[in-house]
């Protein structure tokens, strides 16, 4: 039987909550210094994470004050540290060779890793979420994606 925690705010869930409010707050900053139009997407997508993490906490901490046992902080290990190794890679990836490159390659990689091995299906959903990106993006908003460090003059 587990032991209980002495403070139910260390709780993993809590704790999660915390700091994406915190890393979502302080990663708004920045974005004031875009172009409106530019900081559309990241400021909806921080202040989304924002709203969710602090449904998050209450909820946890509902149970908490309930005598629920935590969940554990990760069931596999080796699959967090491997998608922490992805999204690391494609960031890299996307310094070095651009954007669209980039995704054209993670978007069948982690479906592939995730189990869809139809060859067919991995090709088609990776031109339409690379051609949706360019038509919404690139096309229609005239925003510019990086061209990657290699392609530079």
């Amino acid at each position: 039987m587990p032991a209980r925690q002495s403070n139910r705010l260390l709780r993993p869930e809590s704790l999660t909550g915390v700091g994406i409010i915190l890393a979502s707050a302080a990663l708004l900053v920045p974005i004031m210094d875009l172009r409106p139009i530019s900081a559309l997407l990241p400021a909806a997508m921080l202040g989304s994470l924002i709203i969710l993490s602090l449904i998050l906490v209450p909820m946890d901490q509902r149970k908490a004050s309930a005598g629920e046992q935590p969940a554990p902080v990760t069931r596999s290990p080796r699959r967090v540290i491997g998608a922490f190794a992805l999204i690391a890679g494609y960031a890299i990836a996307t310094d070095l060779f651009g954007f669209y490159p980039s995704t054209a390659v993670a978007v069948p990689l982690v479906a592939w890793l995730f189990g869809y091995r139809n060859p067919l299906g991995l090709l088609l959903a990776t031109v339409i979420v690379v051609g949706a990106i360019w038509v919404i993006f690139d096309f229609a908003m005239s925003q510019e994606f990086p061209v990657g460090r290699l392609w530079q003059e």
